[in-house]
């Protein structure tokens, strides 16, 4: 699947795809013979149910989970947005090709299969305070490798991201879609100082004052004021819920992917869940107007799909109490 126009983008925002409601009420009438007091488990449960939506079967399962991290450049970086150099960007990609970051780790520990997918990262995006950030075709080819990064048979998705300079992007994004100025959703990032942190808030402003009569569609604002590597979140999502795969978000940047798309089609982000919520200051004020609840508060702000990665341990846990835990007429307990 690709979105080969405009137009393919805007269709399948508009696409109204939600969970099978028989699995998740087969899944409840689980729940509720299992051998426990009623919601005891508290949000493992709720993760469990929602699982059985998306996977249309009542006991839902992780055998084949997949984390997808996107890496991008940025114009803006020569602005001084960023604690590092852009060229860290590629050094990481080859530290996740050679096995060494955390993500290589955590997706590890979760039982992920580990995809990387560069974005052109010898061209890095036009710097977005004096021009758009990436041409139609280019943005419509991010969407297109985000979508080709979803196959089917998957049974949880994790997103995540690489990209030095993206955390000014993200705030662009959601000040863009969500309201506000730069100081609204800026943060430190990779690390920067106060003053890197005041330059980084003049950048988004003069960015939205760049931008400021251009359309405000999903498409424009991403093209505009995104990154090709969050662009290709925005089409992993889509397409992960055209093939009803349940998706686990990570921080702020991957979250802010879908800060141009939640306001105009709210019903984009219904089968994801927030793995966490980040130290990056934006990002709790990102998820409460996207309505998500984190799984996790771990104060990490590393991105990488780190926060989500960790998370999936979470959802491991929850499937497995759903599927392994005996009914109390299995184990002869009175239900009371």
């Amino acid at each position: 699947m690709s979105f080969s126009t405009v137009t393919d983008f805007e269709t399948a925002l508009a696409e109204d795809i939600g969970p099978d409601e028989g699995a998740i009420a087969q899944a409840r009438d689980r729940q509720a013979k299992l051998t426990k007091p009623a919601g005891s488990l508290g949000r493992l449960e709720d993760i469990a149910i929602f699982f059985a939506g998306w996977q249309a079967r009542p006991i839902p399962r992780v055998e084949h989970g997949r984390a997808v991290i996107f890496a991008g450049n940025h114009g803006v970086t020569g602005r001084g947005v960023s604690a590092f150099p852009a060229d860290v960007t590629a050094q990481m990609v080859g530290n996740f090709k050679a096995g060494g970051a955390a993500i290589n780790a955590l997706a590890g520990a979760a039982g992920l299969e580990l995809k990387i997918v560069a974005l052109d990262l010898d061209r890095p995006t036009a710097d977005f305070t004096g021009a758009p950030a990436m041409s139609e075709s280019e943005c419509l080819t991010a969407l297109s490798a985000g979508a080709a990064s979803v196959d089917a048979d998957l049974d949880m998705l994790v997103v995540g991201e690489m990209g030095i300079g993206n955390s000014t992007a993200a705030a662009a994004l959601c000040a863009r879609s969500l309201g506000g100025d730069g100081a609204s959703w800026v943060g430190p990032g990779t690390g920067v100082d106060d003053a890197g942190i005041r330059r980084k808030i003049d950048v988004v402003d003069a960015a939205l004052a760049f931008h400021g009569t251009a359309p405000l569609t999903p498409f424009e604002t991403l093209r505009r004021v995104g990154g090709r590597e969050i662009a290709a979140i925005a089409g992993a999502v889509l397409r992960a819920r055209q093939l009803h795969v349940p998706v686990l978000l990570d921080g702020f940047i991957s979250c802010a992917a879908l800060a141009p798309l939640a306001p105009i089609a709210p019903r984009v982000i219904v089968h994801c869940l927030a793995g966490h919520c980040s130290a990056e200051p934006g990002h709790a004020r990102l998820l409460d107007a996207l309505g998500l609840v984190p799984l996790l508060h771990l104060d990490m702000r590393l991105g990488e799909g780190s926060g989500a990665a960790v998370a999936a341990n979470l959802v491991r846990s929850a499937l497995a109490a759903h599927a392994q835990m005996a009914t109390f007429a299995q184990a002869a307990v009175s239900a009371g």
